[in-house]
């Protein structure tokens, strides 16, 4: 977070899906998803729904982590499954129709089943921030939003524009709604395990250059089931009100 950004208001909208595939790219036969969307993901996500250019990757050089600010929060709890899948060889096809293609493949894919997820958002270029405001009350895309891979189509509803405050807990727990960087945590007892939950940690990309390579990487901590996580927070967070007497504290994912 950059110290010099001041950030009173949020974008705040739900999206959700049959399906989910957010592929780890370490494997290789057998494609496995990331149990939760990576920033990049959802870097992907926002760019289609503006309608930034996707040529060359130019829609990267605008979610630069002093640029974009994004937050995550599990509305469902997380389920997987797994699809087999049949892919067809294209190498030697060249000239053909898709539908003469003969040679095929069956593999398994992982995917995550009905996930449903908040995300908030922050841009420092005011242009892009009135763009995805109007573009998500008038519930529009410019391009098809999908969660991963384009055949997994999402949805989407505009919670609403709210009012963000920062808060500090260093010395006290918060209880915090949204997946958090476990890097952001206090060290020592920095989380308290003695609530119920299903508590996970997960490597994920954060940020990409414009040739796509990685440049940055967290660990995210999130309760499987989308319950609030209990920590004490080396950085700030942000208290979130909606105007009805809900509350929800985030972290941004950086």
């Amino acid at each position: 977070m950059n110290p010099e950004q001041r950030i009173d208001k949020l974008l705040v909208f739900d999206v959700w899906g049959d399906y989910a595939h957010f592929r780890r790219f370490y494997t290789t036969t057998s494609p496995l998803t990331f149990t939760v969307p990576p920033r990049t993901a959802l870097c992907g996500l926002i760019g289609a729904m503006i309608g930034l250019e996707k040529e060359n990757n130019e829609y990267l050089k605008y979610f630069t982590t002093d640029k974009a600010y994004i937050g995550l929060k599990l509305l469902t709890p997380v389920k997987k499954v797994i699809i087999a899948e049949n892919l067809i060889h294209t190498k030697n096809a060249k000239g053909i129709g898709m539908n003469l293609i003969t040679e095929r493949t069956q593999i398994n894919f992982e995917f995550l089943k009905d996930p449903r997820y908040r995300v908030y958002f922050y841009h420092a270029d005011k242009e892009i921030y009135q763009q995805l405001r109007e573009n998500l009350e008038a519930h529009k895309s410019v391009y098809t939003p999908c969660l991963g891979l384009s055949e997994n189509i999402a949805n989407f509803v505009f919670v609403g524009e709210v009012e963000a405050k920062t808060n500090s807990s260093i010395d006290e727990y918060v209880q915090i709604d949204s997946v958090l960087p476990s890097e952001k945590i206090v060290c020592e007892k920095g989380i308290n395990f003695n609530l119920d939950g299903e508590f996970f940690s997960m490597k994920v990309p954060i940020e990409l250059n414009l040739e796509r390579v990685v440049t940055k990487y967290s660990d995210l901590l999130f309760e499987r089931n989308g319950k609030r996580i209990e920590v004490k927070l080396a950085e700030p967070y942000w208290t979130i009100d909606y105007g009805t007497g809900t509350q929800e504290n985030i972290v941004f994912i950086e």
